[in-house]
Order: C-alpha cells, then sequence, then structure tokens
C-alpha cells in the first residue's frame, strides 16, 4: 500500500481516539507465542501473511484483512514464509 494510504489510516486512526499509528514489520516464520499488551490495537495487513490467535480461534490474516485487540487480551501471532507488514493504531485507554 502507498504512503499516502497510510497517512488516511493514521489519520483515522487519531480521529477514532488511538494514541499511535506505526507500520510493524515481521520477519518470514516468526513466531510470537501467547502474550498481551497494554494497549488496544486496531491493524490492517498490508504484506505477506500472518495467522493470529485469540482464544481457540485462528485467523490467516493476508493484505487487505484487519483486526482488532482489546487492551490486554491474549493471543499468538505467526507469520508466512515471506513475513508480513501491517499498519497498527494503538490506544492506550
Amino acid at each position: 500500500m502507498k504512503t499516502a494510504d497510510l497517512e488516511a489510516f493514521r489519520l483515522l486512526a487519531l480521529m477514532e481516539g488511538y494514541d499511535e499509528v506505526l507500520e510493524r514489520v515481521w520477519d518470514p516464520l516468526t513466531i510470537l507465542d501467547m502474550h498481551s499488551h497494554p494497549f488496544a490495537a486496531k491493524a490492517i495487513v498490508t504484506r505477506g501473511e500472518m495467522w493470529l490467535t485469540v482464544g481457540d480461534l485462528t485467523r490467516q490474516l493476508r493484505p487487505g484483512d484487519t483486526f482488532e485487540l482489546e487492551r490486554d487480551m491474549p493471543h499468538a501471532e505467526r507469520y508466512g514464509t515471506e513475513g508480513a507488514t501491517y499498519w497498527v493504531a494503538r490506544r492506550k485507554d
């Protein structure tokens, strides 16, 4: 996706009350075991592929797919052979 799209995502997220927007780039085959964050997150995958596990549900995410996590929500992440990139808005609440 283009830089202008990232700026639009950032502006919308800030208007929705999120505190910051980051671009996260993950190396191929990275695995993050169950963990949580002290912030709520709203993200869109822009490159590659990932699997997000929350509870008993695992979702495969590709470019254009979105996900949201509540603050302190336990989850696990796994990234594909190409790695992945996503834009994420974070809200500390």
